[in-house]
């Protein structure tokens, strides 16, 4: 007799134990994600602030100019890239001229009056020592009469006569030596060229020179140009807005964190950014520069009154201002507004949150303007020469 051995199948698991089991796999896995997300936060994000509030900013410098008068040429427009001292706007330069003009006219009459003052001193001079030898001769001839006086050898009428002349000689001669003084007051310890009148009619040369360059309007500083508000034939005056240059290589961004966001923000802290325009791929470096005195809404032409039984409060956001890499920039340029993610690696927390010690750290300058007179010294000096006596004289003339 043969014995039939089957093979029975295990038995399915029951429903509840398979729950069971999916119960216990999720919360294996929620337990493995938080502890993954608490080592990530203790390790890199406590660190990290992030916002995307946050625009690129920088300087507007208006090209405006000193003087007025016609435009007669324009030499960039919008979105032309421009160097500092690069000639923007020229204006007309005939009433510059004509100014300038009558200016030397009227430097090179001063000195020739001035040249008259040393004559006339001099000459003043001359007229006392004149003075002073009549009256020694009438001394003298009083003298003699008093002697003879005594024998009886001239009458007292004589002697009246003699003794007047002394005494009309002493007052011309006190007159003379006065007007001598009064004229040299004009002339003394100066030269023609150091004269306080030809001083004030060569600062008026100066000043008609100054005008003339201006009519041409220099790039203070390089950029790209924006805002043309100046058409030729237009007539500006002073002061007058031409157009806008934007410096690009010194633009900012401005990142608004919440006041939440400000406990470890410091400053000189190191910055990532990436920018909307370029993606994620182009990644920016800079560091925090320092943040604004107030928030934003404290600065908005109404900032808002919170006195009020309706009051709701309201995350504000303070500007923080973060330095770029100008190497960067220039790689991949930007333009003013452009939307910026913003992360702050807040390890470094040594300083203080705002500036304690006084003085500014940020500055600007331009010398574009520096040689708007480099020309001018020598014109003066070449229109004194052409008009006054030579140095030796004039130093003569003032040492009497």
């Amino acid at each position: 007799m043969t014995q039939q051995h089957t093979k029975q199948a295990p038995a399915a698991p029951s429903p509840a134990s398979r729950r069971r089991l999916f119960t216990a796999l999720a919360v294996g896995g929620l337990l493995a994600a938080g502890a993954g997300a608490g080592i990530y936060w203790t390790t890199s994000m406590q660190y990290r602030e992030l916002t995307e509030d946050a625009y690129v900013e920088g300087n507007l410098v208006q090209v405006t100019t000193q003087i007025a008068g016609t435009v007669t040429a324009i030499g960039a427009d919008n979105t032309d890239r421009v160097a500092a001292g690069h000639e923007l706007v020229r204006l007309s330069a005939v009433d510059a001229k004509l100014a300038l003009a009558r200016s030397e006219a009227a430097l090179a009459k001063t000195v020739r009056q001035v040249r008259a003052q040393y004559a006339s001193a001099a000459q003043m001079q001359a007229n006392a020592e004149l003075r002073r030898a009549e009256l020694g001769k009438v001394q003298q001839d009083f003298e003699r009469r008093s002697r003879l006086a005594h024998s009886g050898a001239i009458s007292g009428e004589e002697l009246a006569h003699a003794r007047d002349a002394v005494r009309g000689a002493r007052a011309a001669l006190d007159s003379a030596e006065r007007q001598a003084a009064a004229n040299h007051a004009y002339v003394d310890s100066t030269t023609v060229a150091t004269h306080p009148e030809v001083l004030g009619a060569a600062a008026q040369v100066k000043g008609a020179y100054v005008a003339m360059v201006r009519t041409s309007v220099p790039a203070p500083v390089g950029g790209v140009v924006a805002r043309r508000n100046v058409q030729v034939g237009q007539r500006v005056a002073a002061g007058t807005v031409l157009m806008t240059i934007v410096p690009v290589e010194t633009i900012w961004v401005t990142a608004n964190f919440k006041e939440s966001q400000l406990r470890h923000i410091r400053s000189g802290q190191p910055v990532t950014l990436t920018a909307d325009a370029y993606g994620k791929d182009v990644v920016y470096h800079g560091k925090v520069v320092g943040e604004e005195a107030g928030t934003g809404s404290a600065f908005s032409l109404m900032p808002a009154q919170n006195a009020t039984g309706n009051w709701i409060k309201v995350v504000q956001r303070v500007p923080v201002r973060i330095a770029l890499d100008s190497r960067e920039v220039e790689q991949h340029p930007l333009q003013l507004g452009l939307s910026m993610r913003v992360r702050v690696d807040t390890r470094q927390r040594g300083w203080p949150r705002l500036a304690r010690a006084p003085g500014p750290r940020q500055s600007y300058h331009t010398d574009v303007f520096d040689t708007e007179d480099w020309a001018a010294d020598s014109l003066v000096a070449s229109i004194i020469a052409a008009n006054a006596a030579s140095a030796a004289d004039g130093r003569a003339l003032a040492r009497r």
